[in-house]
């Protein structure tokens, strides 16, 4: 067994400062800066090289141990919803995302899986269905994820009125268990609509602001978790760094209240990157950014099948994405993201996006908070100019999707029948906001094909 500490006491240390040197003479008159510093999206500048004597680091608390696989699925059919969620507990998932437009037979779908953690992503505000669906699975521990701010945002109307809304909520989280979570923010919207990683935890902090500032309003103490849903994009150190950064900016967050709040958060795959073109690659992308969720530290991971985003489910696309994280978790033994902790580079990109991420969360309260930015159109414009920067880079191919605008089979074909409509979707109806959209990059070139 070697001495770890001792690896490499026959070597002198080198310097930062000694690095740089040897690399501006490796690099012949060429110009450092313009060589070998990387500018991104989000502001940062990144380097060729990340050494112990000049990095900069935030006090990250540690992780679950190990990330739960979650099987997301729609309640069509109450049988069936049931029937596919013990079908693939038993082939490797640890959790249920149940996904439901209206009220269900909750019974139906819940038998016999008192066992396990239920996520919900309900499309509706209904609170007696809510209150009956808590007081008769009291012992089950149950995610409600009530977002009302979140379907402000995405359909750019309330579900009744602001009134009424938060009247509905302040009832459920006055009743809230230590089995029942109520509160979710899906973050996921941010980053689907075109949000760097910087402004995605800024908006998703001052989201989440909106909801302590209700519970102290209204003297709630009961909220002990609220669920975070995030989308996984595929600059993968950087996807690392924000879900770290994200821990770290929500305990300061919590202090200024003096509240104790769990934040568990819920990840799955960006739709933003996925393509019709070549759809089988987007099983590469699914299974980077999955590890980026694991070693990022996220708590639950729903991946997404290959085709779905033209396709409705089907047995193989979801064995498939099960199997992914399975063998990332398995084989691949990578199961927190309690690994990073140490790296460099991390580290620092953890530092750097947690810094500019609170400027901006501070920017948003001192104009008034996220909701009023919201009617005043802030949110909404920063996003489109942030996704229009991006959506330029992967015309021109400096950002690059592989058999979509790089190595593209010139012969491929997309097919024009579709069982999901892949594309943005324009509903002609009155908003009292601009809602935010999420759109993918790559939907400019498959329309034209």
């Amino acid at each position: 067994m070697h001495d770890l500490d001792n690896l490499f006491e026959d070597f002198p240390p080198v310097s930062s400062k000694q690095w740089k040197q040897k690399i501006q003479l490796d690099l012949k008159g060429s110009d450092y800066n313009k060589t070998l510093l990387t500018h991104t999206l989000e502001g940062i500048t990144i380097k060729p090289f990340y050494h112990p004597d000049s990095f900069k680091k935030v006090d990250i608390p540690n992780t679950s141990d190990v990330f739960q696989i979650c099987q997301t699925l729609y309640i069509n059919n109450e049988e069936t919803a049931n029937y596919l969620a013990k079908d693939a507990l038993k082939r490797g998932a640890d959790c249920i995302q149940f996904i439901a437009s209206n009220p269900f037979d909750f019974k139906t779908v819940l038998k016999n899986l008192n066992q396990v953690s239920i996520y919900f992503h309900f499309l509706f505000l209904d609170l007696n269905f809510f209150k009956e669906l808590k007081q008769a699975n009291e012992n089950q521990l149950m995610y409600f994820n009530i977002n009302l701010i979140g379907n402000l945002t995405k359909t750019g109307n309330w579900f009744y009125n602001n009134q009424k809304d938060h009247e509905i909520l302040k009832s459920l989280l006055q009743q809230q268990t230590n089995h029942t979570h109520v509160l979710g923010v899906d973050a996921s919207l941010y980053q689907n609509a075109g949000a760097n990683i910087v402004q995605q935890i800024a908006y998703t902090l001052s989201h989440a602001n909106e909801y302590l500032c209700f519970l102290q309003e209204n003297k709630i103490n009961s909220v002990k978790r609220i669920n975070f849903n995030f989308s996984i994009g595929s600059n993968y150190f950087f996807e690392i760094a924000k879900f770290r950064a994200f821990r770290y900016l929500w305990n300061i967050l919590l202090k200024k209240y003096d509240l104790t709040i769990e934040a568990t958060i819920f990840a799955q795959p960006t739709l933003r990157n996925k393509t019709l073109s070549d759809f089988h690659v987007n099983m590469l992308r699914t299974t980077t950014e999955c590890m980026s969720g694991v070693l990022g530290g996220a708590d639950v991971i729903s991946n997404n099948a290959y085709d779905s985003i033209s396709r409705k489910k089907n047995e193989f696309g979801e064995r498939i994405a099960r199997n992914q994280l399975i063998i990332l978790k398995e084989e691949g033994h990578l199961k927190s993201g309690n690994y990073t902790n140490g790296s460099y580079y991390i580290e620092e990109l953890t530092y750097e996006i947690s810094g500019k991420a609170l400027a901006i969360f501070k920017d948003i309260e001192k104009s008034g908070g996220f909701l009023k930015q919201l009617f005043k159109g802030t949110i909404q414009k920063k996003i489109i100019e942030n996704a229009q920067k991006e959506q330029d880079l992967f015309n021109s191919g400096e950002l690059p999707l592989v058999g979509t605008n790089k190595m593209m089979n010139p012969d491929e074909i997309i097919e024009s029948k579709f069982e999901i409509y892949p594309f943005i979707k324009k509903k002609k109806h009155q908003t009292i906001i601009q809602p935010v959209i999420p759109k993918r990059l790559s939907e400019t070139i498959e329309i034209k094909k």
